[in-house]
């Protein structure tokens, strides 16, 4: 093992165990059997070596995702990563809370990469038309209320001392973005999923025979679709 990764497991065992949530330098140096300059050579500030304590804690949450078998349905691993989502936060709170800490200035790489695990499995749905939103702003609702919830639960747990309410928002959410059987029979939301569909397929490669400019404009065009209008358009009832 080298240095670094002793540091970083060092810390992780420490906070993973810490009553506060928090870890000092020179508890980790006292830890890893290292002087705290050592620490600051290795990863600059305490901030840095935060940020990869967390990645080293979220990286069970990920490589456990990245090896599980797809299932046959993509909703069903679209609820399935719910639902490991907020059983890591609640076995790893102080990892789960020091991801989000707002005091942290580094942002952990986990971050970008759970994302890309939830796009994932939204393009699947993509694919079969049955996504009602873009991919990328599906994803961001799912992982905004994902996050809210299991924080929420480790946080909160007076307030929120019901397993099921995490299924509850889930299921709520996952309608709010991905059809129904019923879509055939909803003009819009029909046309919702298929421009779902195609701007899905789209963004990883432009048709033969598009010039960027034109790519870029069909996508536009493709993600006005996909958006459901809001009740607060301005252009809505507007006059000419």
């Amino acid at each position: 093992m080298d240095l670094k990764s002793q540091i970083i497991e060092a810390a992780a065992d420490l906070l993973s165990r810490s009553t506060t949530g928090d870890v000092s330098t020179r508890a980790v140096s006292e830890a890893a059997g290292v002087q705290q300059a050592v620490i600051y050579r290795q990863f600059g500030d305490k901030d840095t070596l935060l940020a990869a304590v967390v990645d080293y804690g979220f990286r069970q949450y990920t490589d456990a995702k990245q090896a599980a078998l797809k299932s046959k349905d993509p909703l069903d691993d679209l609820r399935s990563g719910w639902d490991t989502h907020v059983a890591f936060a609640i076995a790893h709170p102080n990892f789960y809370r020091m991801f989000f800490s707002p005091t942290l200035s580094v942002v952990p790489q986990a971050a970008e990469e759970t994302l890309r695990l939830l796009l994932d499995v939204l393009h699947r749905l993509a694919d079969q038309g049955r996504l009602l939103l873009p991919a990328e702003t599906a994803g961001r609702m799912i992982m905004a209320a994902n996050t809210g919830v299991a924080l929420a639960l480790i946080t909160r747990p007076t307030l929120y001392p019901d397993a099921a309410f995490s299924l509850l928002v889930r299921d709520a959410v996952h309608a709010a973005v991905v059809s129904s059987t019923d879509t055939a029979a909803r003009p819009g939301r029909a046309r919702i999923a298929a421009a779902s569909t195609l701007l899905s397929s789209f963004q990883e490669a432009a048709p033969a025979g598009f010039s960027d400019n034109e790519a870029n404009l069909f996508r536009d065009w493709l993600g006005r679709v996909a958006t459901p209008p809001t009740s607060n358009n301005p252009t809505k009832g507007k006059r000419s």
